[in-house]
């Protein structure tokens, strides 16, 4: 509670100037990136340390619901019908903003408007972080985009995989970069009973159930719901009664359904299809482990299962490794085999029963990995973050 409270107290030497943060679009659509934002602004509405910060958003409009609208924030809205006219308009009002006010920092927060801020904060003096997600920056970007990386004052970013593949690929300096991770809502994400409803929903009662919440894509087969379901038949022979029950949608299931009707496996296998995030956490329960052999920028899906105490596979090379910290928080395998995949739900599955009232392992011990999650990875962490690092620009 002591180190809560000194958030409060008054720092003249942040509060010297404004800030202002430029994005692309938060209010308009949902997305990761999007619910990253959010997240930053609430963790940024906790703070009283920091000074009002003004907010230009390029495709947002003032119809759009924004919660943010407090004295912490005053936000610019300049969507345009035309995207062209929009950047335009973009670009003079933020010629004039730094003309007038001279902020003490400008956050830009895509890297496809960081050329612009580059262009106008420099000659004026004025220093500017970027924000990036993920596989926005990790292939070589635009000379542009490189150069206006390389003069960033600083570069924050979501994971260490994130930082190295945006550095490996632009050639930047990787002491630029900061972590500012993606949290979990641990008041939403809770464990609880599994709802009778949607076991029956599912055809899940007496099951053992495996999970993956997903965009069932073509494009985005590296979320790995088809390694498991080749998976499947190995497990089964250890666990007949399982089950795997995907969430999400896309033009990729019609596909994956053909190969687990192919492998034998179509019974065991259930498409939920689309749930809204009010639904998902009654569905995050009904999971015995969450499995999810992906390349991630971070996955943010991890920590809520583990929030709803529920054990977690992951890829074993990509931003999980964050999350899972390197494996003490769950099982890490190469993403696109399916023997480790079958091997470690085995392990994940049996590691859940018990021996002489006591877990065989520790990683699916459902209150000690919420309990992790939330202390690593939850609101209160990205606030104090979020400071530390606010602190260390000026």
């Amino acid at each position: 509670m002591t180190q809560r409270n000194s958030l409060k107290e008054p720092s003249p030497a942040i509060a010297a100037a404004p800030y202002l943060f430029i994005f692309l679009e938060i209010f308009a659509r949902e997305g990761g990136i999007q619910s990253y934002v959010k997240d930053i602004f609430r963790s940024y509405s906790e703070l009283t340390d920091v000074p009002k910060a003004d907010v230009f958003l390029l495709r947002d409009g003032q119809d759009c619901s924004n919660p943010f609208a407090t004295r912490f924030f005053r936000f610019r809205y300049l969507r345009t019908k035309s995207p062209r006219l929009g950047r335009i308009r973009l670009a003079v009002a933020l010629l004039v903003y730094l003309v007038q006010h001279r902020p003490q920092r400008v956050f830009c927060g895509h890297v496809n408007l960081a050329p612009l801020v580059q262009w106008l904060c420099r000659p004026l003096g004025i220093p500017y972080t970027v924000l990036t997600y993920g596989k926005e920056v990790w292939t070589t970007l635009p000379k542009r985009d490189r150069e206006a990386l390389h003069h960033a004052d600083q570069i924050w970013t979501i994971s260490r995989y994130s930082r190295d593949r945006a550095c490996e690929a632009n050639g930047l300096n990787p002491n630029k970069v900061k972590f500012l991770p993606c949290v979990v809502n641990g008041d939403y994400f809770t464990p609880g009973a599994k709802s009778e409803a949607l076991l029956k929903q599912y055809d899940l009662v007496d099951h053992k159930v495996l999970m993956t919440v997903a965009r069932l894509w073509s494009g985005d087969i590296y979320k790995g719901v088809d390694v498991t379901i080749r998976a499947l038949p190995a497990i089964a022979q250890v666990f007949p009664e399982v089950k795997y029950l995907v969430i999400g949608r896309g033009d990729d299931q019609p596909r994956l359904a053909q190969l687990a009707k192919d492998l034998g496996v179509e019974d065991q296998v259930v498409f939920a299809g689309f749930v809204p995030t009010e639904a998902l956490v009654e569905h995050y329960r009904l999971a015995d482990a969450y499995v999810m052999p992906s390349q991630e920028g971070f996955g943010i899906v991890y920590l809520e299962a583990m929030a709803c105490g529920v054990p977690v596979l992951s890829g074993d090379a990509d931003g999980s490794a964050d999350p899972l910290q390197d494996g003490k928080l769950g099982w890490q395998v190469p993403h696109r085999n399916p023997e480790a995949v079958a091997h470690a739900c085995i392990e994940m599955l049996k590691g859940c029963e018990q021996v002489n009232g006591e877990l065989s392992d520790r990683r699916c011990d459902g209150a000690w990995l919420r309990e992790q999650a939330i202390a690593l990875f939850g609101r209160d962490a990205l606030t104090h973050k979020l400071h530390h690092l606010l602190q260390s620009s000026l």
